[in-house]
């Protein structure tokens, strides 16, 4: 959401360049990773998934009324308690979370949307009056799109997918009858940047490797490809331009993949995490990689090059884990690499291991004959 013209009063202003972004307003978004804790913990429990739209979101005029916002860093708060009962998450802004008599209610908003969820169907209906007492609202029913993310819902799971996404950008890029490819990424790959590279379109690659970023949300299979194809948007060349070809060309098998989430029937979070020591052809810097899983089911994922050089193979694993404490992961046992997940997150592996990885991972082709 944005506006150009005029003075406008800014949510966490501070946060904001002079001479870069002072003219521009954003909504606040929900981190797609909560959202994916969420579904985790409605698959588990049989809770509702229900979606509201605020129809007169955005707000354009003078201020006559008082009110309220954030306090500057620094300066205490006393409480994050809202009026009806409703506390603001610390991990993200746009969860509001209300526990009655043992209960649990979930609000997360993303830009005008919301989605409600919990084990609490008195609350949840109360809920629901008070906002349309408020907001001119309007019920979507049970959850099934968000930003640009499928949602099903059936005695399986929970199924996530961007499928009409991939298909346009496989439309969009002229790769629909593409050769498709088993792999995203070639295995030994020496992506760097050298002098002798031929420079290829900046903005056609920006662009198309931004749209590969924002689909690795529910494609977890390609976010190391994506992850080293990012790493040259300043000066990419014709070879990096191939390796996003190449993730092009895979997605054109796995389309119809996306997430599942199922019962498991516990809420147990489990980690993998892994790094390859010096995998950086230009930098010689490793790269760190880890999933997180709630109840069974995958709810975050990071592959990102380390920003310091590592002295040894153990040393690139310390760094790794660090990146994954975040999880809040309390004991690190080893993993044999039969069963080391995240593989797949700091290296190009085979086309064995990606299938085998795919299971494990929750992801299914719910568009696949049977």
């Amino acid at each position: 959401m944005e506006q150009n013209d005029g003075p406008e009063l800014v949510a966490k202003g501070y946060t904001q360049t002079y001479g870069v972004d002072y003219t521009k307003t954003f909504a606040l978004v929900a981190k797609l990773n909560t959202v994916r804790v969420l579904l985790s913990l409605a698959a588990n429990h049989d809770w509702p998934l229900l979606q509201f739209d605020v129809k007169n979101a955005l707000l354009h005029g003078d201020l006559k009324e008082e009110i309220y916002m954030d306090p500057s860093p620094g300066i205490p708060v006393t409480s994050k308690e809202g009026m009806s009962g409703y506390v603001q998450s610390n991990s993200d802004h746009t969860l509001f979370l209300k526990r009655r008599k043992g209960k649990l209610t979930a609000l997360i908003i993303y830009v005008d949307d919301m989605i409600v969820t919990g084990d609490d169907q008195t609350e949840i209906q109360s809920l629901q009056k008070y906002l349309a007492s408020e907001f001119e609202m309007k019920s979507l029913g049970d959850l099934k799109y968000f930003l640009g993310i499928e949602v099903a819902r059936s005695k399986h799971g929970i199924f996530l997918s961007q499928r009409k996404y991939v298909l346009d950008l496989l439309a969009e890029t002229g790769m629909l009858d593409c050769k498709p490819i088993d792999t995203p990424s070639e295995q030994n790959h020496k992506l760097g940047l050298y002098p002798d590279q031929v420079p290829t379109n900046n903005e056609r690659y920006q662009r198309l490797v931004g749209k590969l970023i924002y689909l690795a949300h529910t494609c977890p299979d390609i976010a190391y490809a994506v992850s080293v194809v990012s790493q040259f948007m300043h000066a990419p060349s014709e070879d990096h331009m191939a390796a996003v070809t190449r993730i092009l060309r895979y997605l054109k098998v796995t389309h119809g993949k996306g997430l599942m989430f199922s019962k498991y029937g516990h809420t147990d979070v489990e980690g993998y995490i892994d790094a390859d020591w010096a995998g950086s052809a230009t930098y010689r810097r490793s790269t760190s990689g880890y999933f997180t899983f709630v109840g069974g089911n995958l709810v975050t994922w990071r592959s990102k090059k380390q920003k310091v050089v590592s002295r040894s193979s153990a040393e690139a694993e310390y760094r790794g884990m660090a990146h994954g404490l975040d999880a809040e992961i309390v004991s690190f046992p080893f993993i044999s690499s039969e069963y080391q997940l995240a593989d797949v997150l700091t290296n190009a592996v085979s086309t064995s291991i990606v299938h085998n990885s795919l299971d494990k991972l929750g992801m299914r082709d719910v568009f696949a004959p049977t």
